[in-house]
This record gives structure tokens, C-alpha cells and sequence, in this order.
């Protein structure tokens, strides 16, 4: 589902607390959880509202995750690609793993695995982020520690693949060290792409 054009004044504040509820509903109760009735109590808005824009849950992901992907990720600048994609599988590890905001992280996970619109939300979210820390790989190129690859996002993919397989799919814990090993098999293949 396509969110609405986001309007200012009322309807932004509105907006901003339904997305806040959803954020706060997700944490405490995952996505099999989150409801519209819920959502709105703690909004402080009437349900109908939550209807009219949102339509369901899945409406309310796919709109919390486009404002999700309007907030930048901190780009690591360690000089290295080693050091940068560490950083990077780090982030990724510790964004799930969080007390605070790994529950909600996991429910937008959740969610696009359930219904096609939370799905179509969660795939452009990641595409960006993977854009964004596709300069990880440009900058290595620019200082002559890799030879030009067809695609960096693919690098970045392939660093971040094994913390998410280990998260969702055999749920295994993910450590510090199994971060690092991501991030050094995707140095291998990048660097194996100059002979």
C-alpha cells in the first residue's frame, strides 16, 4: 500500500503519533500483535482515522517503514573496507539485538515475510540502506584497496546476508565474532574480484 501524501500541520501530527503507537505496539507485542484499535488508544486518535489512512496493520508498517528509511544509517568511515564492513555487520547485529529497538526491527521483518505491502515496504527500506553504504565499497575503490566491482551494493549484501540468516532464518544468536567473519568473507570476495 501506498501511504498518502503526508500533509503538514494536524494531519503531520497525527501521522507522527500513529507511527509513534505502531513503533511503541511493535516493541511490546510483535507484528501478529499490532492492531489498529491499539494503535489508535495509544495514538490518542480515533480508530476510523487509523482506518481511513492506514487500512490495517500492514498499512501502518509499510508507512512506519518509509519513515524509517527518511532517517539516514550512520555510515562507518574507518579508512578501511575491513574496518567499514565490521562496523557495518556490527550495526546490523546490534540494531536487532537491542533491547529497545530490536523488537520492533524484528516485527518489521516479521511483518514483510506476512503480507505483500509490509513486504514491498521492507524490500525499498533495505534497498536504500544497501544503497547508502554502498559507498563503503566506492570508497575502497577511490583509495585503491579494491579494483572497480560491477555493483557494490552487492558486496554490501553479501556481508550483511549471514547476520540476517542467522537471525531469521536458523535463529541462531548472533556474536560480535560471527559479525566480523560476515564482514570478512565479503572482504575476500571483493578483493578476489581484482584477479
Amino acid at each position: 500500500m501506498e501511504p498518502q501524501r503526508r500533509p503538514g500541520g494536524r494531519s503531520a501530527r497525527v501521522r507522527e503519533a500513529v507511527l509513534d503507537a505502531t513503533a511503541a505496539e511493535l516493541a511490546e507485542h510483535g507484528y501478529p500483535g499490532l492492531t489498529v484499535e491499539a494503535v489508535a488508544q495509544r495514538a490518542g486518535v480515533h480508530k476510523t482515522t487509523v482506518y481511513r489512512r492506514w487500512r490495517g496493520p500492514e498499512g501502518l508498517v509499510a508507512d512506519a517503514l518509509d519513515r524509517a528509511s527518511e532517517q539516514s544509517w550512520p555510515i562507518p568511515d574507518t579508512g578501511s573496507l575491513r574496518g567499514d564492513l565490521r562496523a557495518l555487520t556490527e550495526l546490523l547485529r546490534t540494531g536487532f539485538t537491542d533491547p529497545e529497538s530490536g523488537s520492533v526491527a524484528t516485527a518489521f521483518v516479521a511483518a514483510g515475510m506476512q503480507h505483500p505491502d509490509a513486504a514491498a515496504a521492507l524490500r525499498a527500506f533495505y534497498a536504500a540502506r544497501h544503497r547508502e553504504a554502498a559507498v563503503l565499497v566506492e570508497r575502497a575503490v577511490a583509495r585503491g584497496e579494491l579494483a572497480p566491482v560491477p555493483d557494490p551494493v552487492e558486496i554490501i549484501r553479501f556481508a550483511l546476508a549471514p547476520v540476517f540468516h542467522r537471525l531469521f532464518v536458523t535463529h541462531e544468536p548472533v556474536t560480535a565474532a560471527d559479525a566480523r567473519r560476515a564482514a570478512d568473507a565479503a572482504v575476500t570476495v571483493a578483493t578476489a574480484a581484482r584477479d
